[in-house]
């Protein structure tokens, strides 16, 4: 056992069922997700979706290797009352945020499915790697939420079978969230030839059988640890291999630096219809909901 201090919150926890070829990453949102949600005054179904959305992120983003590697998840649609939502993790740095037609919302209720949320639309998660070639899959948005799509796009794109499960607790204003991802990845984390991954291989079948048993209340309890959550999965496995992951953090890269390092790229004659009356040219992040005035 390790000597460092159990994991509960804001840090993903890395692990490994060696003999079942299974790895998996598992997560609780606490602060982080209050520090980015608070940029904006979403209501529930928004708020729901989002941090949803921001567990996954994590949950893929610390497959990573590179902290300086980037992954993005994107679900867009044209005719639905979610026009945009997206987040990205890089270096357990998270950003995200959402925009939606208020008036259509409203219209669907407190409880919305993701077809009455986004009707025909799609996914797209994409990585970034620091070094390496950029990647980007497509798959639509189907299911009942964004974790059964995410599984369809890992069969999909990846050709990994993987299981993902998702809480949320809406406690007033507030919002709580966590997630676990396991997945069939014979034989090595680092790209070695692999056995060949089967959703009906005995391994993953018995590893998806106690994953899947896994409760929202486990996921949300601030009192139990990830690395208890995953000793209750799993004790009865002959070895679990567990590490801490990134530590968590809103990372909203927003600065003066960067708006004008993009806007200076235009020409100076579109430059002068951006400006407003003062003379300033004025940028909205939308992640942290920040403006800066620009003088170029």
């Amino acid at each position: 056992m390790s000597d460092q201090p159990e994991i509960h919150s804001d840090q993903l926890l890395g692990f490994t069922l060696p003999a079942r070829h299974a790895r998996g990453r598992t997560v609780r949102l606490d602060h982080v997700l209050d520090q980015i949600l608070s940029a904006h005054d979403y209501p529930a179904p928004i708020t729901h979706l989002l941090a949803e959305a921001l567990v996954i992120c994590a949950l893929m983003g610390g497959l990573l290797k590179d902290s300086d590697s980037q992954m993005t998840m994107q679900a867009q649609t044209e005719n639905g009352p979610v026009r945009l939502l997206v987040c990205d993790y890089r270096g357990g740095e998270m950003r995200g945020y959402a925009e939606f037609d208020a008036a259509r919302l409203a219209e669907l209720g407190a409880n919305p499915s993701l077809f009455a949320l986004f009707g025909k639309g799609y996914l797209a998660i994409t990585f970034d790697p620091a070094n390496g070639q950029h990647y980007q899959g497509i798959v639509p948005l189907e299911g009942v939420s964004l974790a059964e799509t995410c599984e369809r796009y890992f069969i999909q794109s990846e050709q990994i079978p993987s299981l993902l499960r998702v809480a949320i607790r809406m406690e007033g204003k507030r919002c709580r969230a966590g997630g676990l991802l396991l997945q069939h990845f014979p034989e090595s984390e680092e790209g070695r030839e692999r056995l060949h991954a089967q959703a009906d291989n005995p391994d993953w079948e018995h590893a998806a059988v106690l994953g899947g048993t896994v409760s929202h209340e486990e996921l949300l309890d601030g009192s139990l640890s990830m690395e208890a959550i995953i000793w209750r999965l799993f004790h009865e496995e002959h070895e679990i291999r567990v590490w801490p992951g990134d530590r968590l953090t809103r990372g909203c890269r927003c600065t003066i630096e960067h708006y004008q390092s993009i806007i200076e790229r235009f020409p100076e004659e579109d430059r002068v219809d951006m400006r407003n009356d003062d003379g300033d040219i004025v940028v909205d992040c939308a992640f942290c909901s920040k403006q800066f005035a620009l003088t170029l």
